[in-house]
């Protein structure tokens, strides 16, 4: 489970988002200690979900051990529909205007503040993460936090490897990543596939 969790985890961090555009965005306008900054800002933001993730399972499940297996289900659920809605939605491309500078300490504060409203990684701590968690191996919070810990070391290297790649390629990989058509199609897709996996592991494990 550890490993498949891994695997989703890293197919998730890949996809540019929210955070990955920041970051990328950070790499090419300034430079390559900005991008690495905005990585670390990020996976600042990324600890307070894992934090709160931790804290509010814990909590659902000693309040009622029904309510999370609900919760597991409605996850699986709400992923597979927000995959078909962004198959279906057609975006136009986001405006690719440069990014004034700014010093390290402000990248790193925005990056965190950019990963705690980051839709992408809420969704992936609410809905998919609780998927991996069985209480009857241990406590809840413990669980979080170690499968927390795997997502962040994960998004270190990913997010890392976009600065660095963001950094030399310069606008080309800008352009790129800011096209939003058919982009879609990929993420909505790897929405729906999360979803059925986590509904599956979801029932397989309970019944």
């Amino acid at each position: 489970m550890v490993t498949l969790f891994g695997v989703a985890a890293l197919t998730l961090l890949v996809i540019p988002g929210p955070s990955v555009l920041y970051i990328v965005t950070r790499s090419v306008d300034e430079g390559r200690t900005a991008g690495l900054a905005s990585v670390l800002g990020v996976h600042i933001g990324t600890s307070v979900h894992v934090t709160a993730a931790a804290l509010g399972l814990s909590a659902l499940l000693v309040a009622s051990s029904g309510a999370f297996t609900a919760v597991k289900l409605a996850g699986a659920a709400y992923l597979i529909v927000i995959g078909l809605r962004r198959i279906l939605t057609h975006e136009a491309p986001v405006d690719a205007a440069p990014r004034a500078r700014a010093p390290l300490p402000r990248i790193v504060a925005q990056g965190a503040v950019v990963n705690v409203l980051n839709p992408k990684t809420a969704l992936f701590f609410l809905a998919f993460l609780p998927q991996f968690v069985d209480p009857a191996k241990g406590r809840v919070a413990l669980q979080v936090l170690m499968l927390g810990g795997i997502f962040m070391a994960l998004g270190l290297c990913s997010d890392g490897t976009y600065a660095l790649v963001g950094s030399a390629a310069g606008g080309w990989l800008r352009r790129r990543l800011l096209r939003a058509r058919r982009q879609r199609y990929v993420t909505g897709g790897v929405y729906v596939t999360l979803g059925a996996v986590a509904a599956f592991s979801g029932s397989a494990r309970h019944s």
